[in-house]
């Protein structure tokens, strides 16, 4: 598989010779996107794909915790323990359960810029890790906390509740 590493570092700006620096130096780069009127901040990796044979994440809503919980998969990835897809999880977070989607294909160019620029294309797996609101109940499940409505975006192909297979 080609990728940004095989090109020559001349063939790079500033800002995409820190984007290869940083895989090269650490397997994976974490890229943050803010808030904006349409949708909430996410946050998405690079690399897990390439160095740990597992697909690339993304995950909308959480600031802070969000980077630990990427080292924490990556390790995990590099181990060869595999996440769980479309199934409840205690693997993801130390406190409270997850899901974990498969990203429809149609949602990358909006979300996942820097790995299509990364893989040359959309040829690369994701996952959306989606998390519950304080009690553990998840967006689509009845009795979800309305404070945490949209701050995460179903990037699914049928919906969440279609994928859940529990």
């Amino acid at each position: 598989m080609l990728t940004a590493l095989d090109a020559p570092e001349s063939a790079f700006d500033e800002a995409e010779q820190n984007f290869v620096a940083c895989i090269r130096e650490h397997g994976w780069f974490r890229t943050n996107i803010f808030d904006d009127e349409d949708e909430p901040g996410f946050s998405y990796t690079t690399g897990y794909w390439l160095n740990a044979a597992q697909p690339e994440l993304i995950m909308f809503g959480m600031k802070t915790a969000v980077h630990d919980v990427f080292w924490d998969l990556y390790r995990d990835a590099v181990a060869g323990v595999p996440l769980t897809i479309g199934k409840r999880t205690n693997g993801v977070f130390g406190n409270l359960p997850a899901y974990v989607f498969t990203v429809s294909k149609r949602f990358y160019e909006n979300h996942l810029g820097w790995n299509r620029w990364f893989y040359a294309g959309d040829e690369f797996p994701c996952v959306q890790i989606v998390w519950p609101d304080r009690e553990g109940v998840f967006p689509w499940e009845q009795g979800f906390d309305q404070a945490f409505a949209g701050r995460q975006v179903d990037l699914t192909e049928h919906g969440w509740a279609a994928s859940a297979r529990d």
